[in-house]
C-alpha cells in the first residue's frame, strides 16, 4: 500500500494532489473518459425528455438514474451523492429526495486482499492478533468493510479494514472535479457568490479525515468523553494496540440497527424513549458540546437489548466554536419568538447570508417560510418541511449552505427521518423544545441567562405567556424538576447579575398600572403540583444558604418594593 506517492499523504492538499497528477495524463484521460460517458448519457437523456415533452413525467425515473450512476462510479462519487443530498443550494428538490436514499454500500473487496492489510499494518499475523475472525466481513461500505474477531484475552472486537489503494482513487477523482469546478463555476446559475473549487476542498479534507482510522479512534473517545454522565448512550472502546491509519479495531456492540422493529420488539423495547435520546444526544451534541456526529444514519445508530443507543462510525465528525453554537441557540430564541430581522441577523453570522445582504429584503421571505413551517404552533415544525422550502428559495434569494451547516441539517434531517420511521407521528420539537426550554430555565450559563431574558421581555414588557409555555413545555420531560430550576432562579435574581431582572419583574407585576394578579395565579397554578411545602422549604434554605451575606441583605429590598405610578420608579 506504501509504494503510492500518494499513500503518504495524512491531509487533503490540492496542491500536491495537482503536481502529482499533472506528470501522469494518461491517469485522467481514462478517468475523465469513464465520468464523461457516465453522466453524458444522462444528461442526454435529461434533453430527450425536454425534446419529448416529458420532463414532468420522468423526473423520478432520472433522479433514480443519477443516484445509481454516482452508485456505480465508486467510492468518491458516493461520497459525493451523499454530500449532495444536504445541499438544497445546489440539488433541485426532486434529485435531493432520491440522493438522500444513496446507500453508502458496495460489494466487499475479498478476504484475501484484507487479511494482508491487517498484517502488514499491524506488524503481526493474524493468528497473532485473534483468536478467531469472521471468514468474510459482517458489513460492506464505500471506504471499508467489518470483520467480527475475538482477541486472545477473549474481547469482542469489530475490526475495520479500508479498501486497498483507496487513496490514489479518491485523490484522482478529487483532482478532477477540482479542475472541473474551476471552468464549469460560471457557467452554473448558483448566485451563491461563493467559489465551487471552496466545495470541493471542504470535502476533500472532510473525506481524509474520514478515511484516517486513527483520527476516527480519537473522535470515538472524544465523544464517550462527552457523554460519560449519560447511561442512555454507548460508544465502542478503541483497542490502540490493534489500530493503525488503515485498520481500527474496536469494542463489538450487540445491537441491532434503529430500523429493526422485528428486534425491537423482541427485546420489548419503547421507541419512544429510543427517539427521545436520539434526539436528546444529538441535541447535546450540538448546543453542549459543539462536537457533532455528522453521519447518524441507520447503520452508525444501534438500539441495545438493554435500551441504550450506541454510536458507532466516528469518521465524519465536526467541531462548532463556542460562538456558533450561541448563535444557534439565539437563532431557535429568534425563530421561537418570530422575531425575523434578528433570525435574519443571526444568519449573517453563521454564513447563510453575506455580510453585504440586505436583510430586510430577506426578512418577508423569512417569515413566508419558516411562518408557513412552525404553523400556529411550534409543535407541528419539522426539519425536513423547512429545508424543502428552502430549497426553492435558493434560486430566488443570496442564500448558500456553508459546509458545516450541510453536516448540521444532515445530520438533522437524517435524525428526524429516523424518528419518524419509528414513529410516523413524531414531533421533533416535543423532544427538542423541552430540552432547550430546560437548559433556558437552568440557565447554568450566563449566556443562558441572557437568552432567557430575551425571551421573557420583548419591547421592554414582560411576556408571561412565555414563561407559562416554557415551564408547561419544559415539564412535559418527565426528568424535569421545577424545584431546583426555582432556587437558581431565586438565587440568580439576589445576585448583582440579576439586578436587572429584579427592576424588571417589579415592573412587569405592575405594568399598564395594575397588579397582574391573574398571571401570577395561573404561573402558580401551572408549578403547584411540585413545590410540597416540605420540599419548598428546604428549597428556600438551599437557595439562601448558597448566597453572600450582601445578597440576602437585598432580600427585603426586592420581596418589598413599592412604585409610583405616575412616573413608573421603583421606591425602595
Amino acid at each position: 500500500m506504501s509504494q503510492h506517492p500518494l499513500n503518504r499523504l495524512r491531509r487533503y492538499d490540492a496542491g500536491a494532489i495537482a503536481q502529482h497528477y499533472r506528470y501522469r495524463p494518461w491517469k485522467t484521460w481514462w478517468r475523465s473518459l469513464m465520468v464523461m460517458l457516465a453522466f453524458g448519457g444522462f444528461i442526454l437523456g435529461l434533453k430527450w425528455d425536454e425534446w419529448q415533452h416529458r420532463v414532468e413525467a420522468n423526473k423520478s425515473k432520472r433522479a433514480v438514474q443519477l443516484r445509481q450512476l454516482l452508485t456505480r462510479l465508486g467510492p468518491t462519487f458516493i461520497k459525493v451523492g451523499q454530500a449532495l443530498s444536504t445541499r438544497p443550494d445546489l440539488i433541485r428538490k426532486d434529485f435531493l429526495e432520491e440522493l438522500i436514499k444513496l446507500q453508502d454500500q458496495l460489494p466487499p473487496f475479498p478476504t484475501a486482499q484484507a487479511f494482508p492489510i491487517v498484517e502488514t499494518e499491524l506488524n503481526r499475523s493474524i493468528s497473532e492478533i485473534f483468536s478467531e475472525i469472521s471468514p468474510e466481513p459482517i458489513a460492506a461500505a464505500s471506504l471499508g468493510q467489518v470483520y467480527r474477531a475475538k482477541l486472545h484475552s477473549g474481547e469482542e472486537v469489530a475490526v475495520k479494514v479500508q479498501r486497498p489503494n483507496l487513496l490514489p482513487t479518491l485523490t484522482l477523482d478529487l483532482y478532477l472535479m477540482r479542475w472541473a469546478a474551476g471552468w464549469i463555476a460560471p457557467w452554473l446559475p448558483l448566485n451563491l457568490g461563493h467559489d465551487l473549487t471552496l466545495i470541493v476542498d471542504e470535502f476533500g479534507i472532510k473525506l481524509f479525515e474520514e478515511i484516517d482510522y486513527l483520527n476516527e479512534g480519537r473522535n470515538a473517545e472524544k465523544f464517550a468523553a462527552n457523554f460519560q454522565d449519560d447511561p442512555n448512550v454507548k460508544v465502542p472502546a478503541i483497542y490502540w494496540r490493534y489500530s493503525s491509519t488503515h485498520v481500527l479495531t474496536l469494542e463489538w456492540i450487540n445491537g441491532f440497527k434503529l430500523t429493526d422493529m422485528q428486534k425491537i420488539q423482541e427485546f420489548g423495547l419503547d421507541t419512544d424513549t429510543l427517539i427521545q435520546i436520539g434526539v436528546t444526544s444529538g441535541l447535546r451534541q450540538l448546543l453542549e458540546f459543539g462536537f457533532f456526529h455528522a453521519d447518524p444514519h441507520p447503520g452508525n445508530l444501534f438500539a441495545m437489548p438493554d435500551g441504550r443507543m450506541a454510536y458507532i462510525d466516528f469518521g465524519m465528525m465536526d467541531q462548532l466554536s463556542q460562538e456558533m453554537k450561541e448563535t444557534l441557540v439565539d437563532s431557535l430564541v429568534h425563530l421561537v419568538n418570530k422575531d425575523y430581522p434578528e433570525l435574519a441577523e443571526d444568519f449573517v453570522k453563521l454564513g447563510f447570508l453575506t455580510p453585504q445582504t440586505n436583510i430586510w429584503e430577506i426578512v418577508p421571505a423569512l417569515e413566508m417560510v419558516l411562518g408557513k413551517a412552525i404553523g400556529e404552533s411550534v409543535g407541528s415544525f419539522n426539519f425536513k418541511t423547512i429545508t424543502d422550502q428552502f430549497s426553492e428559495l435558493m434560486y430566488e434569494y443570496p442564500f448558500r449552505v456553508p459546509a458545516k451547516f450541510a453536516l448540521i441539517i444532515r445530520s438533522l434531517v437524517t435524525q428526524e427521518g429516523l424518528a419518524l420511521s419509528l414513529n410516523p407521528n413524531f414531533k421533533i420539537v416535543e423532544v427538542a423544545y423541552p430540552y432547550v426550554a430546560r437548559r433556558l430555565l437552568t440557565g447554568e450559563s450566563p449566556e443562558l441567562r441572557r437568552r432567557l431574558i430575551e425571551i421573557l421581555f420583548k419591547n421592554g414588557k414582560f411576556q408571561w405567556e412565555r414563561l407559562e409555555d416554557l415551564i408547561a413545555i419544559a415539564r412535559s420531560d418527565q426528568n424535569f424538576d421545577i424545584l431546583p430550576t426555582a432556587q437558581l432562579g431565586l438565587q440568580y435574581l439576589l445576585s448583582d447579575e440579576g439586578q436587572f431582572l429584579r427592576r424588571q419583574l417589579v415592573l412587569a407585576l405592575v405594568e399598564d398600572d395594575r397588579l397582574h394578579t391573574d398571571e401570577v395565579r395561573r404561573l402558580w397554578n401551572l408549578i403547584k403540583p411540585d413545590f410540597k411545602p416540605s420540599r419548598l422549604l428546604n428549597a428556600a434554605l438551599g437557595a439562601l444558604t448558597g448566597l453572600s451575606t450582601e445578597e440576602v441583605a437585598l432580600l427585603p429590598t426586592f420581596v418589598q418594593p413599592s412604585q409610583d405610578f405616575r412616573t413608573g420608579q421603583i421606591i425602595k
